[in-house]
């Protein structure tokens, strides 16, 4: 057998801002042929997440920062191509946190075998994967929606926010949602639904038009965004509203601090519950999600885009177009 040779994408530098292509390095790589105990494993697909621009400033978070001259990590799926794992066999898809590379060899741990079924098999890092998984945990424990509420949704047409649209709705809430550019407000309101979606690079007064949009006052904000999005929202919350917060991607390039929001005391007169959380915190119960949302997939109640770019080598410009708005639903980077 011969060795194979894996193209992969490391950190160069840690971006300042907004990253640029400078910031990332394209190498290639040989692997040794898996030993006892090991697999080979080509990815597929790989994920980009706006939580990544987090792991690239050397500060303390919930997760370890990139290592500088180290692939970079992330959500992928692959096929096993050959194995010597008593759990693993060769075809095997499975879900690992090694994207940001062609090829890897592995243990065997981190790695889950999945079967497509359903829904298609990049949706395992989309819809029905993290995002996925973000939004149902974080809507449904956090935001503990009722029918005939206000849900705000911002970043609705992301991978997140598509799905807590969607989730809300049939839960029988009235959703809004608000998203940077004119398609996706469309794709929001004909396609899957929601009761009203407005462009807010289109409106100046972020305050009046969320208060336009919801003239029952809102019930549950889900947070993907923070800055101007968040202080709109505590404006037109209800009295005992929930907001959990699952991003401020408006804030994750920023080199200096940023204003909070100028109405913060509205969390106490209005006696709101505002409760970040990560999707990891979840783990142990994605059982759950699976068995609720599948079924959804499968039934056509749950609908979802993808914005996906070809090649390794674009994954550094497909992360960028997070942050300047190049998706519609899950970013994905197609390697095999």
């Amino acid at each position: 057998m011969t060795n194979i040779t894996s193209r992969e994408i490391r950190l160069k530098q840690r971006p300042v801002g907004m990253p640029t292509p400078d910031d990332f390095d394209l190498t290639t790589v040989t692997l040794a042929e898996p030993g006892a105990g090991e697999v080979l494993v080509q990815n597929l697909y790989m994920s980009v997440d706006p939580y990544m621009r987090g792991r690239m400033a050397d500060r303390k978070s919930y997760v370890p920062p990139f290592a500088l001259g180290e692939a970079l990590q992330g959500g992928a799926v692959g096929q096993v191509v050959r194995s010597n794992h008593p759990n693993f066999q060769s075809g095997d898809y499975v879900l690992s946190m090694l994207g940001w590379r062609e090829y890897f060899v592995s243990d065997g741990r981190g790695l889950r075998v999945i079967t497509p079924g359903g829904a298609p098999l990049q949706a395992f890092l989309g819809v029905a994967g993290m995002p996925g998984q973000t939004a149902y945990f974080g809507l449904l424990d956090i935001g503990q929606p009722k029918a005939g509420e206000t849900v705000f949704v911002s970043a609705a047409a992301g991978a997140v926010g598509s799905v807590v649209c969607q989730i809300a709705k049939l839960k029988g809430c009235r959703v809004v949602g608000s998203a940077g550019a004119a398609d996706k407000v469309a794709w929001l309101r004909d396609e899957i639904g929601i009761d009203a979606a407005f462009n807010y690079k289109e409106n100046a007064d972020l305050k009046a038009t969320v208060a336009e949009h919801c003239p029952n006052g809102i019930d549950i904000y889900f947070e993907n965004v923070g800055g101007a999005h968040l202080e709109a929202a505590l404006a037109v919350m209800n009295n005992h509203g929930r907001i959990p917060v699952c991003g401020m991607i408006s804030l994750y390039n920023a080199t200096t601090a940023t204003a909070a929001p100028t109405n913060l005391g509205n969390i106490i007169g209005k006696r709101l519950k505002l409760q970040g959380f990560i999707v990891t915190d979840y783990q142990a119960r994605a059982g759950e999600f699976y068995a609720e949302m599948l079924p959804w997939i499968a039934a056509g109640k749950i609908k979802w885009q993808e914005t996906i770019v070809e090649g390794i080598d674009q994954a550094p410009a497909a992360f960028m177009g997070l942050f300047t708005g190049d998706n519609l639903g899950k970013m994905l980077v197609k390697l095999a």
